[in-house]
């Protein structure tokens, strides 16, 4: 995995989004240790009181995906600056607000004991049975409505600049291609299309989950204030589930504009992505509900809606995103290295990681299989084989553009290490979804054990091989601005 693309003296202008990317990076590693320790401590290899272990449960999914979403937004913002002028003001503020967020929900949960999970369902932030206080709540609440401020402003920004540039958010996409009025060959770039769709999905998620956080809060200071339980989780779920899934739609922007680069080959936008953009921006704002199939109170319309729509919002993008990167690739004579191959690595992991989630999506599966460890097993492989592993490929994408840091056999070793590891985390959560083995629960039947163990030993070896990633970083940080590629000045179709 070498190539040698040329190279040329580059300034670098990378200090936003790199700084995006360490926080994120260094976030990640530290989340898979307490993914780690949580499965250490469900196959009773090491003893984690109750309260420890909701604590370590609550910080791993709000903080894994917090800074998946930061490292996937400075991807975006890299990219989409290419095509439009963004607010370099702006990133400075989201990464402000993103940094006061996380210092207050992680004083929430370590120092309060909150751990009601990322979810925070309503009634629970405020009545705990004593697990937590009210400062726990509020630290965790407000800093999580603070996170999504910061995420709000970035992403009302990059809607003006599309806006600004191209019209509107409907012509981001592409409509006035696909109505006739412009030609296909006028189309926006790819990610123009991706970041339009992801401005439009998680400025809707994050008003959402404003709502339920700010209603959240009053409640905790003012327990008479209450609302509707079904509303607010209808409103968690639209704005967890969409947010989740919109950091893949940040991070394949990497390989829409890598991978033509590396192959020496075109990558045309055409109709027919254009729809299939189009459709996963409806589809993602609709299929929160396939978390709702057990709630028999919800009405069956939106039910039937949840899984039919499931179905449908993995062919679209992903077919079309697959299948362009198979003959971007095929016979191109591309040279890889770690950002190619980790690009074109991330495709597998989206695309096997849908599967058990359209499994899942199934009404008469899901009531056995959504409480199980089913739902975290596809979760991991989509995520930490998927968008992840994008994020890594941006990383030694960067470094060979801006640096003159080489490549080693260590980071071929992690390329390999981090994918078994990941894919044998991801396997061990689906078996025990298979066995009935219940998610989120802190203590394991014997029967349940022997796959968590399995997990958290394999969970090692992915912390090394993300350390390795993290540490070629870091040397590029600080050798950046030295020679590079000259892959950097050529613009992808």
């Amino acid at each position: 995995m070498s190539t040698a693309i040329g190279s040329k003296n580059v300034k670098s202008d990378n200090k936003l989004v790199t700084a995006s990317l360490i926080l994120g990076g260094v976030v990640i590693a530290a989340m898979m240790i307490f993914g780690i320790l949580m499965l250490f401590a469900q196959g009773g290899v090491i003893n984690v009181s109750d309260a420890a272990f909701y604590q370590f449960l609550t910080i791993h999914g709000t903080g894994m995906i917090g800074a998946a979403a930061l490292a996937a937004a400075g991807v975006m913002w890299y990219f989409l600056g290419k095509y439009v002028e963004l607010s370099k003001k702006v990133f400075i503020w989201f990464l402000a607000l993103v940094l006061v967020g996380v210092v207050l929900v992680v004083i929430g949960v370590f120092s309060f004991e909150y751990a009601s999970a990322w979810t925070f369902l309503y009634p629970l932030p405020a009545i705990s049975a004593n697990a937590w206080g009210v400062t726990g709540a509020l630290l965790y609440l407000f800093g999580m409505l603070i996170l999504g401020t910061g995420f709000l402003l970035l992403y009302i920004d990059t809607g003006r600049a599309i806006i600004k540039n191209y019209g509107s958010l409907g012509k981001g996409l592409g409509w006035d291609v696909l109505s006739g009025k412009k030609r296909v060959e006028d189309a926006p770039p790819k990610a123009v299309v991706a970041s339009t769709m992801v401005t439009i999905v998680n400025v809707t998620a994050l008003i959402a989950g404003a709502a339920v956080l700010i209603m959240n809060i009053i409640n905790v200071i003012n327990p008479s204030f209450t609302f509707d339980p079904m509303l607010a989780k209808n409103l968690t779920y639209a704005f967890g589930h969409i947010f989740a899934n919109a950091i893949i739609y940040m991070a394949v922007i990497v390989v829409y504009e890598l991978l033509p680069k590396y192959a020496k080959r075109p990558w045309a936008v055409t109709k027919l992505f254009l729809v299939a953009w189009t459709m996963s921006t409806v589809f993602t704002l609709l299929i929160y509900t396939h978390h709702m199939l057990m709630d028999f109170s919800m009405p069956k319309w939106m039910l039937i809606m949840g899984q039919a729509l499931s179905y449908a919002n993995g062919i679209p993008v992903l077919v079309v995103t697959a299948y362009g990167a198979l003959m971007v690739v095929h016979k191109s004579g591309i040279k890889w290295d770690m950002a190619s191959g980790l690009a074109f690595m991330s495709m597998l992991g989206w695309t096997i990681g849908a599967i058990p989630a359209i499994v899942d999506a199934t009404i008469v599966v899901n009531h056995v299989m959504h409480n199980t460890k089913w739902v975290p097993g596809h979760f991991h492989m989509y995520m930490g084989l998927g968008a992840v592993v994008m994020l890594f490929s941006f990383m030694y994408y960067l470094a060979k553009i801006d640096s003159n840091v080489q490549e080693t056999k260590l980071d071929k070793f992690a390329f390999w290490c981090y994918t078994i590891a990941m894919m044998a985390i991801s396997i061990q959560f689906l078996v025990s979804g298979a066995l009935s083995t219940p998610r989120r629960w802190a203590i394991h039947y014997p029967g349940w054990m022997t796959p968590a163990v399995f997990g958290a030993i394999a969970g090692v070896f992915l912390v090394i091989a993300t350390t390795i990633f993290i540490i070629h970083f870091l040397r590029y940080v600080k050798n950046r601005g030295t020679l590079g590629s000259d892959l950097h000045e050529e613009k992808a179709a």
